[in-house]
């Protein structure tokens, strides 16, 4: 596939105001990102105020990990066929209403389902985030623009938990929790006016459009098949029987895109957006970072709280350096990731790599006392550069090679590998430790096997990126 802008752009370039475009799509994603860091420090207060049991208390995040997940690449085949800023509009409107009744919840069944609005909002704005992107700005432009996204994700991360705290402890626990959601009641509004004001107008008028609802349907049982024995742990071992079931309804999809495309009908995901190695390479690499990244920052503060018995306060403030390494790192390697290519994705897996064997070799220091436990955040603070020069270069090479009309699938796709990432990663790999310490086996070594699994999982991510970087050196034009 080609990135040809005269193929497919759909207004002349004077049209576009990329900063004003930028900062409209950039503030929702905040405000959805925020809302997924700001949860965990919230579950406490939100127990005790609503007199939640710890199965209601789960659903307050799989609900939301469910609702968003499913629709990732529904919406992007729906943004791209009928207009993304429509699409984008409708989900910040979702969200923003999310929020409110969130915040207004009298019980956790409402504050449940509420969230679950938040997820179906959160779900839709995405994937037209990176398509947008990818529609309106091209070269450097774009990856820039990425690096930007990459700096939104790390700066709402740190910062969210920090926000969280603080409104709990200003103004009490039930207070507190509640504006956690109202605080994103006026960001919607203004994010919905910015974008009615600077974002293209996009609909898709004259024609009908074919959404390939069997597609939709087949592909949202598959992911919830696969996602959902993750999320709601610890219940009937049955529900692992969805996996297999997820995976077969995943091949019927598979054949059923084939067939409609065949028929000569527009597929939900056209098959032939997966016949470029780069994206096919791109889609692994993510998929495999996350699956161990994302569960340092559970098996750490559960290493810090459980066995050693800091707060969670002290043990949320070691991620604070990394989300502000990651900040500055997305916005450098932004700069280089067109030169450099995939041997900046590689570059970031071995500073990864180094980050995780540092943790490793502390940790017998910080349980014997002989160093704070606040060392720790030295080696984590380079997962935090490693996640700049991973996450935000990989998704700029990877939608390269994407057509921008599958801009929203595409980007849908990228983030589904991230969201089935990080939902079995969290599961199993605090899993391995509860098991192994349950079964006799010391908190520090059981700790040390979790890190060398995630280590394990970089390696695995870095090989396929250097595969990738020889063919990205044996393409046409490559110096």
């Amino acid at each position: 596939m080609t990135d040809d802008p005269a193929a497919t752009a759909d207004f002349p370039e004077r049209t576009v105001h990329r900063r004003r475009l930028l900062l409209v799509l950039l503030v929702p994603l905040f405000m959805a990102l925020i809302a997924v860091s700001v949860i965990n420090v919230a579950l406490t207060a939100i127990g005790h105020s609503l007199d939640a049991t710890s199965e209601g208390l789960q659903w307050v995040i799989s609900g939301y990990a469910l609702s968003f997940g499913v629709l990732l690449v529904p919406a992007g085949r729906l943004g791209d066929a009928t207009g993304r800023r429509r699409i984008l509009i409708v989900g910040v409107s979702i969200f923003t209403l999310g929020s409110l009744l969130s915040g207004l919840a009298p019980s956790v069944e409402v504050l449940n389902a509420a969230r679950v609005l938040q997820g179906i909002g959160s779900g839709l704005l995405n994937p037209q985030t990176v398509a947008l992107i990818q529609q309106h700005f091209r070269g450097q432009a774009r990856a820039k623009a990425f690096a930007l996204l990459g700096t939104t994700v790390a700066v709402a991360t740190a910062i969210g938990p920090v926000i969280g705290g603080l409104l709990i402890q200003v103004l009490g626990e039930d207070v507190g929790w509640r504006w956690m959601f109202f605080m994103n009641v006026p960001i919607g509004v203004i994010a919905v006016v910015g974008a009615l004001l600077w974002i293209p107008d996009d609909r898709v008028r004259g024609r009908r459009v074919d959404l390939d609802p069997v597609g939709t349907v087949l592909l949202t049982l598959a992911i919830l098949g696969v996602m959902l024995p993750f999320l709601e742990r610890g219940v009937n071992p049955l529900i692992w029987l969805c996996i297999p079931a997820g995976l077969l309804v995943l091949a019927l999809w598979w054949s059923w895109e084939h067939r409609y495309k065949r028929a000569g009908r527009p597929p939900m995901v056209d098959p032939e957006i997966f016949a470029g190695a780069a994206f096919r390479n791109g889609i692994i690499i993510v998929s495999v970072y996350f699956l161990g990244a994302t569960s340092v920052w559970i098996i750490v503060p559960l290493f810090l709280q459980m066995h050693l018995h800091h707060t969670a306060f002290e043990a949320s403030l070691l991620g604070l350096p990394s989300s502000i390494a990651a900040a500055f790192s997305s916005q450098i390697a932004g700069r280089y990731v067109l030169t450099l290519g995939r041997r900046l994705v590689i570059y970031g897996f071995m500073v990864s790599f180094t980050g995780l064997l540092g943790v490793a070799l502390l940790v017998g220091f910080v349980e014997s006392g002989a160093v704070p436990f606040w060392v720790l955040a030295v080696p984590l603070t380079l997962m935090g550069v490693s996640q700049g020069m991973t996450i935000s270069p990989n998704q700029t090479l990877t939608l390269n090679s994407v057509d921008p009309r599958f801009g929203g699938v595409a980007g849908g796709v990228l983030q589904l590998g991230q969201r089935l990432g990080a939902a079995v990663g969290t599961a199993l790999i605090p899993g391995v430790i509860f098991s192994l310490t349950e079964s006799g086996t010391a908190w520090q070594e059981a700790f040390i096997i979790a890190l060398v699994i995630i280590m394990a999982l970089t390696l695995a991510a870095m090989l396929v990126s250097v595969r990738d970087r020889a063919r990205e050196r044996s393409a046409p034009g490559a110096r």
